[in-house]
């Protein structure tokens, strides 16, 4: 696999979806230790295939129809839309104004919701079955989004896309498995905050690139970009947190 290829779509894509994943495996986890594994087990089967489905059909057309340069400036903003959205609410919670994501309450949380509900007394559980194909289709459909976003540079990028993201469900969903229990041990709000800078930085490239001006460095310049988005940012969580007053921070729980 030709290196910038790797830069630019499997290893941000990796990225990018693990956060998602994680989201997910925290729900279907939670449903799997309250009600059992078999109905959560195909809710996320259903929603993997449905996934697959739209990135097979929608993401091959998108990529080899679309003209490049309007599917490169499509993609960009759209980029940059999700990414100054992950960034903006990564500032705040590094800055102590909205509160930090926390798997472990999210699923303590669930874990109440679906017990309050009581156990199934048919032979299939569909509450269970729904609340992991939800969970799993809306995390996943952000893994679709990022999967095609990455992959806009063509063929190869969008097929290097497709491994990063399969990979990093695989890995997650190996270590649930392992653990069942959510990965707390994964530092989600950093790699919100790198994802966020990441997708800004990808979109803030493609925009550029359809509209015909060329990055010295080609793909390489990206990383330039990057460095840009994350150093702004830490400067602004900063002073953010600086003209907080004493004692106002929220304290590091989340939902």
């Amino acid at each position: 696999m030709d290196l910038g290829v790797v830069v630019v779509a499997a290893l941000p894509a990796f990225i990018a979806s693990a956060v998602e994943f994680v989201e997910a495996t925290t729900i279907v986890l939670a449903v799997g230790v309250t009600r059992g594994w078999r109905a959560p087990l195909l809710g996320s089967l259903a929603a993997a295939l449905t996934l697959a489905v739209i990135i097979g059909t929608l993401g091959v057309a998108i990529v080899t129809v679309v003209p490049e340069n309007v599917l490169k400036g499509f993609v960009g903003a759209l980029l940059l839309l999700f990414g100054l959205r992950w960034l903006r609410k990564a500032i705040l919670r590094f800055a102590g104004i909205v509160a930090l994501h926390d798997e472990e309450l999210i699923y303590q949380k669930e874990l109440a919701e679906l017990r309050a509900q009581g156990l199934t007394s048919t032979a299939f559980d569909r509450i269970g079955a729904l609340v992991a194909f939800k969970a799993v289709l809306l995390e996943g459909t952000e893994v679709a989004f990022i999967v095609i976003a990455f992959g806009a540079g063509g063929p190869a990028a969008l097929n290097s896309a497709i491994v990063g993201a399969v990979a990093a469900g695989i890995v997650v969903i190996l270590l649930g498995i392992a653990l069942r229990h959510p990965l707390t041990m994964v530092p989600e709000n950093w790699m919100k905050f790198g994802v966020g800078a990441i997708l800004s930085a990808f979109g803030v490239f493609w925009f550029a690139e359809s509209l015909g001006n060329h990055w010295p460095g080609d793909a390489l310049s990206i990383l330039g970009i990057l460095a840009v988005f994350l150093g702004a940012s830490f400067a602004a969580a900063r002073m953010l947190q600086q003209m907080l007053p004493e004692g106002a921070q929220v304290a590091a729980k989340n939902v």
